[in-house]
């Protein structure tokens, strides 16, 4: 993961020099830096309203009391929209744009959560097939409650019965 991931950061940046090296030969440099101006101020554009709205569902959740989930997920991808637009470059500002708009946020949301369960499940060794948390159990049918309000009560009682048997 880490070999990977140190791999991703030496390669963006030469893939990016690259395609502004094309487009630049293509469109002239004065061109280029225009485009890539332009792109930015509506991509800060984009991330201000985006990030108001998220802000806004974020606020409205949390007043009806509920868990705002949804609302963080989206933030956390707005806000990594917003570092890939502050990255120069074509490649990064096309990905930093998509992660701003909201259809691509969930399409995204959902991939990352087929990836992070397989890589949950693969990670730790667990499945339903393998034994792991929930194998025997039916998706159907909740998990066993035990009422720890009796266990307190009958803990009590006996407590009472243990006093009134040192007393007497």
């Amino acid at each position: 993961m880490v070999g990977a991931l140190f791999l991703l950061l030496l390669a963006v940046p030469v893939v990016e020099l690259w395609i502004i090296l094309q487009v630049a030969g293509e469109l002239g440099l004065g061109v280029t830096l225009v485009l890539l101006v332009l792109i930015s101020v509506a991509g800060a554009w984009l991330l201000k309203q985006q990030g108001l709205q998220t802000w806004g569902r974020l606020r409205a959740t949390l007043s009806r009391g509920q868990m705002p989930t949804a609302e963080v997920t989206d933030g956390a991808l707005i806000l990594l929209g917003g570092a890939l637009l502050m990255t120069p470059g074509f490649l990064t500002d096309a990905f930093g744009i998509l992660l701003l708009l909201p259809p691509a946020r969930v399409v995204v949301k959902g991939v990352s959560r087929r990836l992070l369960g397989w890589w949950a499940a693969r990670r730790l060794g667990r499945s339903r097939r393998s034994g792991g948390p929930g194998a025997s159990r039916s998706r159907d049918r909740p998990p066993p409650v035990i009422d720890v309000t009796e266990v307190h009560r009958s803990s009590q009682t006996r407590r009472a019965e243990d006093d009134s048997r040192d007393r007497g």
